[in-house]
């Protein structure tokens, strides 16, 4: 089951970076006294008793603004709302009920979603309970006093927040087709590859970056197998900025990646990796996911015999911190390498799910172990006592050692090579965790 999003929305100004860093616990979002200083949308993954959930800040809305950045700020805005299951709506108790607050409920009632009414900036229950009543006029239900900057509140706020979360369903584990997630920058033909795929015009494709409206399903049959493919949107309308443009990919691209098992990062052939794929591929590796690195528009490439090389490098270099990704050179255009990009997604689905044997992995550790010494620091060496594996998707290790501290994150490395180097795991990400036990 995927995890719940919730989106902290309101006018700018009202502090919902400083509530958003609050629950983060670190400053994620940049926090200004200027209106629209949150350009980014950024998201952060939070625990709240037995709950997992995305958290986004949006940028604030302007409900008139003709200013660009603040108009493009609202769009924003609406996608997250689009895409949340619960909103946090944020108002400021110092500043009283604006009329803008109105505009904002309204668009929210609108969205039909659960609304949570949290009123900030309420640093002492006594003295400002009185203006918090004045928040039910807004009629989005009871207002909820928090301080952000005191951390005041927070606890109440986020049971409101969590009741709404759907109840985990036996037929929640029902859907047994790989769920493959098709992200990259605007325009790079992530829908142009599944139209080729599905012989029809599912999504709407145009030059304009970011035509895409809406994260779309679509399900896919290849060899007998039911696949559903979730391609991203990018924007509602061509930017006049393009920095913003880029930043508006981030928040489909997180919740696509969340419900996806496999990730698909499409780089444009014509413009070479980017800083931004590597961002968008982070989010994916982030989460664990197993990744496919297609390069699309490859026909559209002047070659030599050194061209595939020279790009390979330069992809494996941007995206040094995902070395297992595979990489694809493919056409959505003339539908080159397509049909190979399903069995890279069978074969990375397959590495995603792959269980090893502890007494073949603990073998496997114990010849690392002996080729290359543990390290050690003032006269104590790290000792290996057992390694078994935990789960799939990622598949997880737990290593058992006698000192945490000992265990450099480069000998993890080293011993994740080795295990890779026996197994494969092409395409997916494993995971370690380190843990102490007191020597017998």
């Amino acid at each position: 089951m995927r995890k719940p999003i919730v989106a902290i929305v309101g006018r700018p100004n009202v502090g919902k970076s400083t509530l958003f860093n609050a629950l983060a616990g670190e400053n994620i979002s940049i926090v200004k006294d200027t209106p629209g200083v949150t350009r980014d949308r950024i998201y952060a993954d939070i625990t709240w008793l037995n709950h997992n959930f995305t958290m986004i800040d949006t940028g604030g809305i302007e409900p008139d603004s003709g200013d660009v950045i603040l108009s493009q700020m609202r769009e924003q805005a609406q996608i997250a709302i689009d895409t949340a299951d619960v909103i946090i709506f944020l108002v400021d108790v110092r500043q009283g009920l604006q009329d803008a607050d109105s505009k904002v409920a309204d668009m929210l009632r609108r969205s039909q979603k659960p609304v949570v009414l949290v009123v900030n900036k309420v640093d002492s229950f006594q003295k400002f309970m009185a203006d918090v009543y004045e928040f039910y006029n807004l009629g989005i239900g009871d207002p909820i006093p928090v301080s952000a900057a005191s951390r005041l509140g927070i606890g109440d706020m986020l049971d409101e927040v969590t009741a709404f979360f759907p109840e985990p369903e036996d037929g929640d584990e029902e859907d047994e087709r790989p769920k493959v997630a098709i992200v990259g920058k605007p325009n790079v033909g992530k829908s142009s590859i599944i139209n080729r795929m599905t012989g029809k015009n599912r999504v709407i494709v145009s030059d304009i970056a970011g035509t895409t409206r809406d994260a779309i399903d679509t399900n896919i049959k290849w060899n007998g197998r039911d696949y559903v493919f979730i391609d991203t949107a990018g924007l509602r309308r061509k930017s006049r900025i393009k920095e913003e443009l880029e930043r508006y990919s981030i928040i489909r691209t997180v919740t696509a990646v969340e419900r996806a098992d496999v990730v698909i990062v499409v780089i444009d052939a014509m413009e070479g990796v980017t800083e931004q794929d590597a961002k968008i591929a982070g989010i994916a590796h982030e989460r664990g996911k197993g990744i496919v690195i297609a390069v699309n528009k490859w026909d559209a490439v002047e070659k030599n015999d050194k061209t595939i090389y020279e790009f390979t490098r330069r992809v494996r270099e941007i995206l040094s911190f995902m070395p297992y990704a595979e990489i694809l050179f493919i056409s959505a255009q003339t539908g080159q390498r397509l049909p190979k990009l399903f069995e890279t997604i069978d074969m990375v689905i397959a590495n995603q799910t792959l269980r090893v044997q502890t007494g073949v992995l603990n073998e496997i550790v114990a010849e690392a172990v002996a080729m290359q010494q543990p390290p050690s620091d003032r006269g104590r060496r790290l000792k290996i006592f057992y390694v078994t594996q935990v789960s799939v998707k990622p598949p997880t290790f737990v290593i058992f050692v006698n000192d945490k501290e000992l265990m450099h994150f480069s000998y993890t490395r080293y011993l994740e090579n080795r295990i890779r180097d026996t197994f494969g795991f092409k395409g997916t990400s494993l995971k370690f965790i380190i843990r102490e036990r007191k020597e017998q």
